[in-house]
């Protein structure tokens, strides 16, 4: 009887832990987005950090403030918006190092240096942080998602467009340059490229120097400066980060060349007034900057919450409606041309 008792007890253990590694394994397979419909049920608060390449500029002050605007609409989202004031790479890693072990639900990082960030982001990953990029790409195992302003390839042929156009239509002529922000930023090598592809269509326009301005718009005025020593010949200066186009096109007033070399690339209209109404700058290119800080928040909660999941092709976000997702890119999709007759009309 005692073996019979004891034989049954033994099975008895065994189906139970049989049942008890089922459980186990069907908790530890849970998707994140079952989890995050669970912090939703739950009506725990979402906690998102934004980290801009570097905090400080304008274009990303506007950001956060759609941001803070699609927290509030929300109203589930505690927002922290920080970064480096000097756009290190480095300090931005340890940033988000630190908000992962502080244990907060989505990081959405605009990488200044995609490889030196690519650890951090993956470590808060691994701690069960979601991880997504914003106005510039990282490495694809690094984040979910990216919230993409436009494709790489409509910015960079709507550059060379407005420049061309600026410049006098398809017989547009002269030498060109590039400022950009730094050597390393993905987004703006992206860009470059699909620059250089768009500049085929203007075979009299030729590109003949690309320098960095590492985010200071002091850099930007001296490079802007002494390319036009360099290079008689220059008829228009691209400046594709919203830092160093401010510095390219006061280095082209202070010299007395406003008319003479064109300035055009990517900034705030706020930053960019002045000179478009005084004739160094006939043509901006940007995207609503509210309205990218917004759709990012949006992302980054859905996110958090299982509303966004891989595969998806749509996003709800609040005043902007549905838009579009096209693989692991969240399309914001609206490229702006600001010029003298209607930039008075924006405000950011």
């Amino acid at each position: 009887m005692t073996d019979r008792k004891n034989t049954g007890l033994r099975g008895f253990l065994i189906l139970m832990s049989i049942g008890a590694l089922a459980t186990a394994g069907e908790s530890a397979g849970r998707s994140d987005a079952s989890a995050g419909a669970a912090l939703a049920q739950e009506g725990k608060r979402i906690r998102v950090c934004l980290l801009p390449k570097k905090k400080g500029v304008p274009y990303f002050t506007s950001c956060a403030k759609g941001a803070e605007e699609a927290a509030k609409a929300l109203g589930n989202v505690d927002l922290i918006y920080d970064g480096p004031t000097d756009g290190s790479p480095e300090k931005a890693a340890s940033m988000i190092e630190r908000w992962a072990l502080q244990g907060v639900d989505v990081i959405a990082v605009s990488p200044n240096d995609p490889d030196v960030l690519a650890s951090a982001m993956r470590k808060a990953r691994q701690k069960g942080v979601r991880v997504i990029t914003w106005d510039a790409d990282g490495l694809p195992d690094t984040r979910e998602f990216f919230v993409n302003q436009a494709t790489a390839k409509e910015i960079g042929f709507a550059l060379v467009d407005a420049m061309a156009a600026d410049l006098g239509g398809n017989d547009a002529s002269g030498e060109l340059a590039i400022i950009t922000a730094t050597l390393t930023a993905a987004n703006q090598n992206d860009w470059i490229r699909h620059m250089k592809e768009r500049l085929t269509a203007y075979p009299k326009l030729k590109l003949v120097a690309i320098k960095p301005s590492n985010e200071d718009q002091r850099l930007a005025f001296q490079a802007t400066r002494d390319l036009m020593n360099a290079h008689p010949d220059l008829r228009g200066v691209f400046g594709i980060s919203s830092v160093s186009f401010p510095g390219a096109a006061e280095a082209v007033k202070q010299s007395g060349k406003s008319g003479k070399v064109l300035v055009t690339g990517l900034s705030t209209p706020n930053d960019m007034r002045a000179h478009v109404h005084d004739g160094t700058v006939r043509t901006v290119v940007l995207w609503n900057t509210l309205d990218l800080g917004y759709l990012t928040v949006y992302a980054a909660e859905a996110l958090a919450t299982g509303k966004l999941k891989p595969g998806a092709t749509t996003l709800s976000a609040g005043r902007l409606g549905e838009r579009s997702i096209a693989g692991d890119h969240i399309l914001l999709g609206e490229i702006i041309r600001f010029t003298k007759e209607n930039i008075d009309g924006f405000d950011f």
